[in-house]
C-alpha cells in the first residue's frame, strides 16, 4: 500500500471522528485520521489536571491580556487560565458574524471531547418523528429502533453511569451505577414527583465511569474533567476511542492536518481522497482512501464540503439540494430558575460531582398543548453556598471569618435547554473575504432564535420557578439572560439526513448523495435539535455508519 493510500480516512479526531477511528480499525482498515490542530498526548499533557487553584497564577481567572486575545471565548465561563490552551487561537482562526454567533472550538486531537459536559441521553421516536408530525423542515431518515442497538454499542464502550428511570422521552440504556443525588436534590425529586403529573428529576446520565472500564480508572469526583482527566474516568478520544484503534495496528494518526478539500473523481462519481495543507510547514498534501468519514465538528464540516467546490457543485460537495450550511441548530439556554433551600444544615456533600441532575421534557408531550412547538429540558444541582459568598452583616475581621469556616445556606438552580428549530435561512457560508492564518476563507455566521424558542423560554423561567417552589424552596428568582446561537455548544445541522437528495445533503446512512464513499456523522447531520445533547446520538450514529461502510465495501458498493 502506498504511503499516501489508506483503506478510510477520519477527518477530525473529536468524539465522533474518534468513534468513526476506533470502529474502522477495528474492523481492519488501515485508516488514516486527520487533526487540523497539535496532539494532546494522554495524561502527560494534561498539565493543569493536578493543579490546585492556588497553583495557578490567577487562581484559574482570566487576565486582562486574555480578554483581548480571546473576544469569543470571554462570551462565557470558557475563558480561563486553567485550560486556555484547549481552546482555538481566534487570531489564527477567525469568522465572521452576521448576527452574533459564540463559536467555542478545540482545535487539537481530542477536539471537544477533552472539554465537553458529558451528559449522555439517547433521543427517543419523540425526537425523531417530530419534523414529519409538525410538518416542518424534512423528515428524520431513521426512527428510534435503527439507532438503539447502537445506542447500546455506544454506551457499553463509552461507559455510562445513569438511573433506568423508565420514562418514555428518554429511553433507558445500559448504564453503569449511577451516581448519587444529594440530600436536598432527593427531596426536591420527591417533591415534584408527588405534586406534577409527568414531571421528573433524575441523575444525570454522564460519561463518567462509576466503576474501572477498559484500563480506565472510575471516577474520583474530582470535577476538573475539562482539565483532561489522568485517571481516564471520563469519555474522550484520548481515553477511551484512541488508545482502542491504535491497539489494532491499523491507525496512522496525522496532527496539524487542515483539510481544505475533499477530492471528487468525475468518473466514478466517487471521493478518491483528501487534500490537506499541513498546519506547520504550508506544504500540501493528498491522501487517498475507499471511504472517508468527515467529522470535524458541525460547523467545520460543512465548511469541507463547501471548500470542496467543483465545476458540477459551485457551491461545494454535498450541494445540489441547496441545503448544504443551512438549517443551523444549537440548544437555546441561560434562562431558569434558582432559589435557597431552608434547613438541612446539619447534611453536606462528598466529594465534588462531576454531574448535576436532569429534568427531562414534559412540554407538549402526554397531551400537554403550549402556543409553540417542541420542548426543553433542565439541567441543575443543589449545593452549600462556600467562602466566597457574601454576608452584608458581616463584611470585615474575625466574625467574618468565623462566619465563612462553615458552609453557607443550601442553594439550587435548574437551567432549561430548549430545542431550536430547523430554520432553512439560519445559515452558514465561506466568507472569501476573509481569510484565516493559512489563508483560507473563513465561515460567516448568519443564524438566530426566533419566535418559537422566545416563547419557550418564557415557560423555561416560569415552570423552573413553578416546579422549585413547590418543592419548598424560597426567595426563587427567575432569570432569562441573553443567548446568541452556539452559546450551547451544541452546533448541529448544516448538512442534515434526509429521504430525498432533492431536500438533505445525506441519506439514512449518513452517506453524502453525492458521493456515497463520504459519510458525515459528527453534528451536521443532525435533521432536528431535539433537546437532549447530542453527543451520545453521533457516536451511535458514527458505530452505526461505519459498519454500512464496510458492508458496503464488501460489497464493493463503495
Amino acid at each position: 500500500m502506498a504511503q499516501n493510500t489508506y483503506d478510510a480516512i477520519v477527518i477530525g479526531s473529536g468524539i465522533s471522528g474518534g468513534m468513526a477511528a476506533k470502529e474502522l480499525t477495528e474492523k481492519g482498515l488501515k485508516t488514516l485520521m486527520l487533526e487540523r490542530g497539535r496532539n494532546i498526548e494522554h495524561i502527560k499533557d494534561y498539565v493543569n489536571a493536578n493543579k490546585a487553584p492556588w497553583e495557578l497564577p490567577h487562581r484559574g481567572g482570566k487576565t486582562q491580556q486574555m480578554i483581548k486575545d480571546y473576544p469569543v471565548l470571554g462570551r462565557d465561563y470558557t475563558l480561563n487560565e486553567s485550560n486556555l490552551e484547549y481552546w482555538v487561537n481566534e487570531k489564527e482562526s477567525p469568522y465572521t458574524e452576521v448576527k452574533p454567533f459564540d463559536w467555542f472550538r478545540g482545535y487539537h486531537v481530542g477536539g471537544r471531547s477533552l472539554m465537553w459536559g458529558r451528559q449522555s441521553y439517547r433521543w427517543s421516536d419523540y425526537d425523531f418523528e417530530a419534523n414529519a408530525k409538525d410538518g416542518i423542515a424534512v423528515d428524520w431518515p431513521i426512527r428510534y429502533k435503527d439507532l438503539a442497538p447502537w445506542y447500546s454499542h455506544a454506551e457499553k464502550f463509552a461507559g455510562i453511569s445513569g438511573n433506568r428511570d423508565g420514562l418514555p422521552q428518554l429511553p433507558d440504556g445500559d448504564f453503569m451505577p449511577p451516581m448519587e443525588m444529594n440530600v436536598v436534590e432527593k427531596d426536591v425529586a420527591a417533591r415534584i414527583k408527588a405534586k406534577f403529573k409527568n414531571r421528573h428529576m433524575v441523575i444525570g446520565r454522564t460519561a463518567n465511569i462509576t466503576k474501572p472500564h477498559h484500563n480506565r480508572v472510575n471516577c474520583q469526583y474530582r470535577n476538573k474533567c475539562w482539565l483532561g482527566c489522568p485517571f481516564g474516568a471520563y469519555f474522550s478520544t484520548q481515553s477511551a476511542t484512541l488508545p482502542a484503534a491504535v491497539a489494532t495496528g491499523n491507525l496512522t494518526l496525522r496532527p496539524f492536518s487542515i483539510v481544505t478539500k475533499i477530492l471528487y473523481d468525475k468518473d466514478t462519481k466517487k471521493a478518491k481522497g483528501v487534500e490537506v495543507l499541513d498546519a506547520e510547514t504550508n506544504k500540501t498534501y493528498e491522501y487517498y482512501a475507499k471511504v472517508i468519514f468527515l467529522n470535524a465538528s458541525a460547523l467545520n464540516s460543512a465548511w469541507v464540503l463547501m471548500n470542496s467546490a467543483t465545476d458540477i457543485w459551485p457551491e461545494g460537495l454535498g450541494s445540489s439540494s441547496g441545503e448544504l450550511g443551512h438549517n443551523v441548530m444549537d440548544h437555546h439556554f441561560r434562562a431558569g430558575a434558582h432559589g435557597t433551600m431552608p434547613g438541612y444544615e446539619d447534611k453536606y456533600v462528598f466529594g465534588r460531582r462531576a454531574n448535576g441532575i436532569y429534568v427531562p421534557r414534559f412540554r407538549n408531550l402526554f397531551g400537554d398543548k403550549r402556543d409553540y412547538i417542541r420542548g426543553f429540558g433542565y439541567q441543575g444541582s443543589a449545593s452549600r453556598e462556600g467562602w466566597s459568598r457574601d454576608i452584608a452583616e458581616m463584611n470585615i475581621g474575625g466574625d467574618l471569618k468565623d462566619a465563612l469556616s462553615e458552609p453557607g445556606a443550601w442553594t439550587m438552580g435548574i437551567t432549561g435547554f430548549g430545542e431550536i428549530l430547523p430554520y432553512h435561512d439560519n445559515r452558514i457560508f465561506l466568507d472569501k473575504d476573509k481569510k484565516d492564518k493559512w489563508g483560507l476563507p473563513v465561515l460567516s455566521m448568519d443564524a438566530t432564535i426566533r419566535e418559537n424558542e422566545r416563547k419557550m423560554r418564557v415557560d423555561m423561567m416560569q415552570d423552573a420557578k413553578e416546579m422549585l417552589e413547590a418543592a419548598g424552596l424560597q426567595n426563587v428568582n427567575t432569570y432569562n439572560n441573553d443567548y446568541a446561537m452556539g452559546g450551547g455548544i451544541h452546533e448541529m445541522g448544516t448538512a442534515r439526513m434526509g429521504r430525498d437528495p432533492k431536500t438533505s445533503v445525506l441519506n439514512q446512512h449518513n452517506q453524502v448523495w453525492d458521493a456515497p464513499n463520504v459519510y458525515v456523522t459528527d453534528g451536521a447531520c443532525m435533521t432536528s435539535a431535539a433537546c437532549q445533547n447530542p453527543s451520545l446520538t453521533y457516536l451511535a450514529l458514527t458505530a452505526r455508519a461505519v459498519d454500512h461502510a464496510v458492508g458496503e465495501m464488501k460489497k464493493q458498493n463503495i
